[in-house]
């Protein structure tokens, strides 16, 4: 796969998807994104592509997803090149600095809420920059990520994934102080899985709004604050007992608490 491949090969990615009409010549940076990026593909995984532009792809599109930016819409082209499934977004310039803008420290220091600042579409967009592979504009992308590690966008999901560990934490007490443990183990399990994006986004490591790819961000980052195996037993519920739901309740909380208190925010 593309992912892994040596830069001629990824040349000859760049002339495939240029010849297929995917990108236009005046382009700023063609990025290769997503599971394939991160080596966590499989044989069913599609080759995800963001094309930056310097002005709206014209090309014509599958579909278009919305965004709160201008332009307000993010082109997608579905398409095979060289026997491979390809999606590609195409993003503008523009786009890009805006969202860069929403993230800067003195929008975290005025108290913007954390929860609001980026939509989901946008957020993914800057954690998968981080993690992109450039097959052309590196020095773009490199530009672009020196300016996110110096820019709040950490601080902000940090933030807000542990927002939202405390509200669901809240949830679950309600519930099981209503004896309602069905709801609160759900609540419960939606409070470790926000505990632990938080926990990885200190460190880091982001894709929140993928849960799927959880288990392996953890893998990945090994934080010492808790052992993967802890966090499987706890995310795998191995050892609920539904007759007794208050012990699994209870160290579930518990953990969300305490890494709420030891993830660091900066």
């Amino acid at each position: 796969m593309w992912g892994t491949a040596s830069a001629p090969v990824r040349a000859i990615a760049l002339e495939a998807l240029t010849a297929s009409g995917l990108v236009p010549r005046d382009h700023v940076a063609v990025c290769l994104v997503g599971s394939v990026a991160r080596g966590w593909a499989n044989a069913n995984s599609d080759h995800d592509f963001y094309v930056i532009t310097g002005s709206p792809w014209r090309g014509g599109s599958s579909r278009t997803l919305p965004v709160p930016l201008r332009p307000n819409a993010v082109p997608s082209r579905s398409a095979t090149v060289s026997g491979f499934r390809c999606e590609v977004k195409y993003w503008t310039v523009s786009q890009v600095d805006q969202m860069m803008a929403k993230v800067t420290w003195d929008q975290f220091e005025r108290g913007t809420s954390s929860t609001k600042v980026l939509v989901d579409t946008e957020e993914l967009f800057l954690e998968r920059l981080i993690t992109c592979v450039p097959v052309s504009g590196a020095d773009w992308v490199a530009d672009r990520r020196r300016a996110l590690a110096e820019s709040a966008f950490q601080a902000f999901l940090v933030t807000a994934s542990l927002a939202e560990t405390d509200s669901s934490v809240e949830d679950a007490l309600g519930q099981a102080e209503e004896q309602d443990f069905t709801s609160a183990v759900l609540s419960a399990r939606k409070a470790l899985g926000h505990a632990v994006d938080a926990l990885l986004e200190s460190h880091g490591n982001f894709g929140s709004r993928i849960p799927k790819w959880r288990a392996k961000r953890f893998l990945e980052t090994a934080p010492r604050q808790l052992s993967f195996q802890e966090y499987w037993d706890l995310e795998t519920m191995r050892d609920y007992d539904p007759t007794a739901p208050r012990v699994w309740l209870d160290r579930v909380l518990t953990l969300c608490r305490d890494l709420s208190l030891e993830v660091e925010i900066r």
